[in-house]
């Protein structure tokens, strides 16, 4: 399966199938270096795959630990020094194979690296179908997550599907996330099926028919982010679970889709309250639960710490914190939250989980 942006110059392709990864050679044929930018536990699993394309390109390996620990600026300096160092050209194309974390981390360094040169997504999570499409890239700051960044788009999305079968299940569960907030930004058929498609842990374990809910996630993100690419409009409703669960991740240092989940509960419980209206709250923390996510960190959390955390949001603007709402499945909008409000609906929230 194939996809491509439609902007109107520098688009690029997004290829989601197993063995994908043979269809590299048709974007790196013509770049003078390339920089394989690696996640550890990717290349525990795969090294021959990494060794291979190493080998048959003449790259730079250079692997990165897993997750947000590589998104900080004390990394990001010693990676650029490292690179520098080999007086590359700007005639190089930066490979990130990983997670989201990797992905934003190399397009990062992408996007600076001697004022900017390419860089190719080859995502290897269900998380990172996400991440991996859109252009945005960034580094997390000591005041929240990705607050130092920018807009770059890659050369090319090279999504082999292959690459999930060693997913552990909290990886599943992190990516999961993102596939069912695409679900929650089309229409309540879509919801529906994907909750009968996985309706336990067991269901979502086996990734039966994930190709066809991955492909619809990307193409959910491609209407948005060609509409709005610098997140002025419509791009901003792809944030929805993002704010409060931003600021739980981020708090917390869970995995990015866990926290989503738990911010997409929060966000229809702001929606009641606000919007008077009548979601099911019990259902969506019933389908998370059946689905095993690891929710006992709610126990824990604690509303002014959050709210700060909430207020760094680089969504905000000066009328404070912005959440996306849904109106009804399908229907989103973008609303401020007064903390009267945020604080009524973290003590209903809290209910919810100490049933």
């Amino acid at each position: 399966m194939k996809l491509e942006t439609t902007y109107k110059s520098n688009n690029y392709p997004i290829i989601i199938e197993h063995h994908a990864l043979d269809q590299l050679h048709d974007y790196i044929k013509n770049y003078q270096d390339i920089v394989l930018v690696i996640d550890q536990k990717v290349e525990n699993e795969w090294s021959h795959i990494t060794e291979f394309i190493a080998s048959e390109y003449e790259a730079h390996k250079l692997i990165v630990p897993s997750g947000e620990t590589t998104k900080t600026l004390s990394f990001y300096e010693e990676t650029i020094e490292s690179l520098l160092s080999k007086q590359l050209t700007r005639n190089t194309c930066l490979i990130a194979i990983g997670g989201g974390a990797t992905g934003d981390f190399t397009g990062f360094l992408a996007s600076t690296l001697l004022r900017g040169v390419d860089f190719i997504q080859i995502p290897t999570t269900i998380l990172a179908h996400d991440s991996s499409v859109g252009g945005k890239v960034g580094i997390n700051s000591k005041h929240g997550k990705n607050l130092i960044g920018a807009f770059y788009r890659p050369k090319a999305v090279i999504y082999d599907l292959n690459f999930l079968s060693t997913l552990p299940y909290s990886e599943i569960l992190s990516g999961y996330a993102e596939v069912y907030k695409h679900a929650l930004l089309n229409d309540i058929e879509s919801v529906n099926h994907m909750e009968a498609q996985y309706s336990d842990e067991q269901a979502l374990k086996s990734l039966d028919e994930i190709e066809y809910y991955l492909y619809k996630g990307v193409q959910t993100k491609l209407n948005i982010i060609v509409a709005d690419e610098k997140e002025s409009n419509v791009r901003k409703f792809l944030n929805l679970g993002h704010t409060f669960g931003h600021a739980v991740e981020y708090k917390f240092k869970i995995p990015h889709g866990h926290a989503v989940m738990i911010g997409i509960v929060f966000q229809f419980i702001v929606t009641n309250i606000m919007l008077n209206k009548s979601f099911n709250i019990a259902h969506y923390v019933n389908y998370l639960r059946g689905l095993n996510y690891p929710l006992d960190i709610v126990n824990d959390l604690e509303f002014e710490s959050l709210y700060k955390l909430m207020l760094n949001d680089k969504k905000n603007d000066e009328q404070g914190v912005q959440m996306v709402l849904l109106k009804d499945i399908g229907d989103p909008i973008v609303r401020h939250v007064d903390y009267k409000t945020l604080s009524k609906a973290f003590a209903e929230f809290k209910s919810y989980f100490n049933k």
